[in-house]
């Protein structure tokens, strides 16, 4: 249900994680993704860890329904390694995970690293085979001799058990940092992409690749950009589009050539002249890129705003959203706690109507297309009640402050909203506050 004017009205739910004045670093939590159903909820950490929620049917079956989710299973997905050749260490931080879409009763889900995709199986076993003729009941080889009749084995009913196994690892094929992965339409491919290079993925095949895009100049010294993030367009299987530190965005289309050097569009927005800084060209990089469920629209975050592009216009935004404009006076201490590098995400709600990104302070906005209005809201432990309702914030950048406003001075840039996912069916929305998962729902 919305408020006046269609805007929605939010609402806690639920909060997973421990409260922790000194938080391990292993447990800060680096991505956040729903299937494609919405009934599971995944989250990867900086230990390597997945864990993958799943939603109460009772809750869900509520009137109206509620927006609870239980621990479903929980796995460890990648381990520190080590480079000899190149005397580095490999963080088991997990950068990304994106689902498949289900075609069975099983679920399948690709998580990756810096240098290391893996395609996890996550299934469910409720029965167990009794009654072998060569092994005991505890498993141990029994004696052939003791062994006088001929059984045939049964399945017995057990208590249901989630098991998560890696069917395919994809190593081998990046020399810098994956950013990016996005599973492709078609249900047979997907890409990675890095720094420099995208690699195209049938998810069948663990020892080839195809690169398809490779921005390395011959000299290093060359190089003026890197590649942000990648995704494939939701319903053509051929386009693709990668956004770079520079501000643009690439659209490609691998019809056209296997090496997508040469883009099919290039959409990028003239820089304001009045806005020029030292910082222009590290606030302009493009942290994010969504396409809408649509196809006909995406998203991109950059370090204060979030812009939306329409596939048809390369030169300009069709919409701008300052996230934290009030951020522009404090570049430079930004710059020297280095938060101004700080990767937001970027989300679209399933009816492409909402965008969704975050802040500091635990701070995450919500902007609402139709009628351009926008609301702040703050993911704290001080709402523990289900159902409660949000109340916006807002921030004093100077001047008088209002009683319910919070001074831009005194926000907190160690608690930040990097990681943000919205249901894709409903208004469910989950936000990653260092290691604590929120899920908030708009009131029915």
């Amino acid at each position: 249900m919305t408020g006046n004017g269609g805007e929605l009205t939010w609402c806690f739910s639920q909060v997973k994680g421990a409260i922790e004045d000194d938080v391990a670093d292993a447990d800060i939590i680096s991505c956040v993704e729903f299937n494609s159903d919405g009934d599971l909820l995944a989250t990867g950490d900086k230990g390597g860890r997945v864990v993958i929620f799943q939603r109460d049917v009772a809750s869900k079956n509520l009137v109206p329904s509620r927006a609870e989710y239980n621990v479903y299973s929980t796995f460890q997905s990648h381990e520190p390694e080590f480079d000899y050749l190149k005397s580095l260490e490999i963080e088991e931080k997990i950068n990304k995970i994106r689902w498949l879409r289900q075609t069975n009763r099983n679920h399948f889900l690709l998580s990756t690293n810096d240098k290391t995709i893996k395609l996890w199986k996550v299934a469910e076993r409720n029965k167990r085979p009794e009654g072998y003729n060569l092994k005991d009941e505890m498993g141990q080889f029994r004696s052939r001799s003791a062994i006088t009749s001929l059984r045939v084995p049964v399945f017995q009913p057990m208590e249901l058990m989630v098991e998560a196994s890696p069917k395919r690892v994809f190593a081998n094929a990046h020399t810098y940092h994956i950013n990016s992965i996005s599973v492709n339409s078609d249900l047979e491919t997907y890409l990675s992409a890095d720094d420099l290079r995208i690699n195209l993925w049938n998810l069948e095949i663990t020892d080839q690749s195809f690169n398809i895009v490779d921005i390395k100049p011959a000299n290093m010294e060359e190089l003026t950009e890197v590649i942000t993030a990648a995704e494939f367009h939701p319903k053509e299987c051929n386009m693709f589009v990668y956004s770079s530190s520079k501000g643009s965005i690439r659209l490609c289309d691998m019809r056209e050539q296997a090496l997508c050097d040469k883009h099919a569009k290039l959409f990028e927005e003239p820089e304001d002249p009045t806005n020029r800084s030292f910082f222009s060209e590290i606030i302009s990089s493009i942290s994010d890129v969504k396409f809408s469920h649509s196809g006909r629209y995406m998203i991109t975050r950059d370090y204060l705003s979030v812009k939306v592009w329409d596939l048809n216009m390369e030169n300009r935004p069709v919409e701008t959203y300052q996230v934290h404009e009030y951020l522009r006076n404090k570049l430079c201490s930004l710059y020297e706690n280095d938060c101004i590098f700080d990767k937001f995400e970027c989300s679209w709600s399933g009816d492409d109507k909402h965008i969704m990104t975050g802040s500091y302070n635990n701070f995450f906005r919500m902007f609402e297309r139709d009628n351009k209005r926008d609301c702040t809201f703050e993911a704290c432990r001080d709402i523990t009640k289900p159902r409660t309702q949000l109340k916006p914030r807002k921030v004093s950048s100077g001047g008088k402050r209002k009683k319910d406003e919070i001074s831009v001075d005194c926000l907190d840039f160690n608690k930040k909203i990097l990681h943000t996912a919205w249901h894709p069916l409903e208004n469910i929305v989950a936000i990653a506050a260092t290691n604590n998962l929120y899920v908030f729902s708009s009131k029915e």
